[in-house]
């Protein structure tokens, strides 16, 4: 019983050659559209001011330096990927084929959880700035009206948001080049406002405000030490751990493999490009946005409105607001876009119900998916607080990013066998320790991946990644090393963990033919795993309760419904069923082989038979 158990959980897709049933029509143009359009969004009309303000100072542009490099692990990471497997799902696919249906089930469930509450925060975010230029009338009203008395939620319905969700999502319903089309509007919109906020901020800029001194900050405020690092490195750091989320969404771009015209070249593409724009943006707005106004006096909400005002330009503020709520719902469009898609893959599946995988005739967008989808982001975008919706968006993209690095690996490294073949033509001699050794370093300079240096790099992977959580949390909670057995005992782990990815690199590697490869493996999504483990290990435990209680609701689902429904599972039976002799035709066998004991070639009764 457990080991069919543990073979349903490790059980892995086989991706067929069969047609997709959605309209191959997104070109790179709208891949990148779609890329830049859903992650330039609330992160740089709102995070670039709240980092500066509360975390980083100045040196917010450095902030979002190290954010986008850890985010280019994991864009690179999806675009070798995204040219393996053109299949809808993104990271949910890519787990299935590599490592196996539980962990995709997971992948999969947590990529839900981010677009749902990607979809809801910029709405209520897109909901704040509106009603920030009516002087909040909104939420005193319905604070008044219709409160709510729960400190876990918002403090009173949101039912501008929820409007503003479901529009969009009928709008996704209609079908996917529609709502590119407009996608393609509103982030050239987007980029106009940003190159607007850049130009105005460039000519307003004054580099004596990344130079104000300690005695100049005023009392009672918030500035650290002055400077440009007026909170040190630390707060470079801490900052880089907000300023990720602003870079989250450009992995729905991996999402289209059956809607790209050429998945296996314009998908690594657009996920480059847009991770380079976004980059630029995000370094430029934050830059001059520091150098226009002191960094203590920015305003956390609505950044950009506050400083145009405070510096004398009405007009450039109401542009600038008119692009950003544009902007916003450019980002809005980008999170709900993959939602419906990676429910209707896992629908596909048999993981998740089956009725959600319906794909209308007319639209060929899966509707059902994307009307449940919406009502329930909707629902979350009205109930909860906008710096609650945050909190719970990282840690299912962290994990995503952690198990899309580890599947390159398992990739890269794979023997490529089919593992019942491999167990009868391999056999398993009785190796010395000194031959041991030999093969687990490839000292013999094996060039062909085998079934032995598969298994040695799985067990690494699992080692480092066990390695990379014991120094992210050595690195947390040593207390800056000062006691001398952490200092040993965090050098001991980098001795280990380096020795650990020297035998991953030591691995004969499986030589395929790729339009895109992740360079410098196995250092590149090993320091993934490792940008990405630390950041999760910063999140506060109220947000690691809400994920446990999401996961076990995800668990109840697969465990009493997908487990049983799998379709790779319900193939893998026919397929034994196929292989596996008839009765009739098992009787029809042994009368033969009995009739050949009782005669000899010739048709006479053997003498060996018939003899008493």
């Amino acid at each position: 019983m457990a080991a069919r158990l543990c073979r349903a959980l490790a059980r892995k897709k086989t991706l067929d050659d069969e047609d997709s049933q959605l309209a191959r029509v997104l070109n790179l143009m709208d891949l990148t559209a779609l890329g830049v359009g859903s992650t330039l969004g609330l992160g740089v009309y709102v995070l670039a001011g709240s980092v500066a303000r509360n975390e980083a100072g100045p040196a917010v542009c450095l902030s979002f330096l190290v954010a986008a490099i850890a985010s280019a692990f994991a864009g690179l990471c999806y675009a070798e990927f995204a040219s393996r497997v053109p299949k809808a799902g993104s990271a949910y696919v890519y787990s299935y084929v590599s490592v196996g249906e539980f962990s995709a089930f997971i992948i999969g469930w947590n990529l839900i959880l981010e677009y749902v509450i990607g979809t809801a925060s910029v709405a209520r975010g897109l909901s704040n700035y509106i009603d920030a230029l009516t002087n909040n009338t909104m939420k005193k009203t319905l604070t008044e009206l219709m409160p709510i008395n729960a400190d876990f939620m918002s403090p009173y319905p949101d039912f501008l948001s929820f409007f503003v969700v479901m529009l969009l999502t009928v709008l996704l319903a209609v079908g996917v080049k529609e709502s590119t089309n407009l996608n393609n509007i509103f982030t050239v919109f987007n980029l106009v406002t940003v190159s607007v906020v850049f130009v105005a901020g460039v000519i307003k800029a004054d580099t004596a405000n990344w130079k104000i001194a300690k005695e100049d900050i005023p009392e009672g405020v918030k500035g650290g030490e002055g400077g440009f690092l007026p909170f040190g490195v630390a707060g470079v750091m801490a900052g880089a751990a907000k300023c990720f989320y602003g870079f989250v969404g450009f992995d729905c771009v991996a999402t289209t493999g059956e809607e790209a015209k050429k998945p296996q070249k314009n998908i690594p593409l657009a996920i480059i490009f847009s991770l380079i724009i976004i980059f630029l943006a995000y370094f430029g707005v934050s830059t001059v946005l520091t150098m226009m106004w002191p960094y203590y006096d920015q305003d956390a909400n609505a950044p950009f409105p506050y400083v145009f005002e405070k510096v004398g330009w009405p007009v450039i503020k109401w542009i600038v607001t008119i692009g950003a709520i544009f902007a916003l719902c450019t980002s809005m469009l980008g999170a709900m876009f993959p939602l419906p898609r990676v429910i209707y893959a896992m629908s596909n599946d048999g993981l998740l119900f089956k009725f959600l995988a319906s794909v209308h005739p007319k639209t060929q967008t899966p509707i059902k998916a994307t009307i449940i989808s919406g009502i329930f982001s909707g629902i979350m975008a009205a109930i909860f607080d906008l710096q609650q919706l945050v909190d719970m968006m990282s840690i299912g993209t962290l994990l995503a990013y952690t198990i899309v690095a580890i599947c390159v690996l398992i990739l890269r490294y794979d023997d490529n066998k089919n593992y019942e073949d491999a167990v009868k033509t391999q056999q398993k001699p009785e190796l010395s320790l000194f031959d041991f050794f030999r093969r687990l370093f490839n000292l013999n300079m094996t060039k062909e991946p085998s079934r032995f240096s598969s298994g040695v790099t799985n067990w690494s992977v699992s080692t480092f990644c066990i390695l990379a959580a014991a120094i992210c949390a050595n690195i947390i909670y040593s207390d800056g090393f000062q006691n001398y057995y952490s200092l040993i005992s965090f050098v001991v782990l980098v001795i280990v963990t380096l020795i650990t990815i020297f035998i991953i690199y030591r691995q004969p590697v499986h030589d395929i033919k790729l339009a895109f490869k992740v360079p410098c493996v196995p250092l590149l999504p090993c320091l993934s795993i490792l940008i990405n483990l630390y950041l999760m290990m910063e999140l506060d435990l109220h947000t690691w309760i809400r994920f446990v209680v999401w996961l076990v609701i995800g668990f109840l689902i697969y465990f009493f419904y997908g487990i049983r429904n799998s379709t790779e599972g319900e193939n893998r039976a026919n397929l034994i069923g196929a292989k596996r002799p008839s009765l009739a035709a098992t009787i029809s066998v042994k009368s033969e082989k009995k009739l050949e004991l009782e005669t000899d070639t010739k048709g006479r009764p053997n003498e060996q038979v018939t003899k008493f």
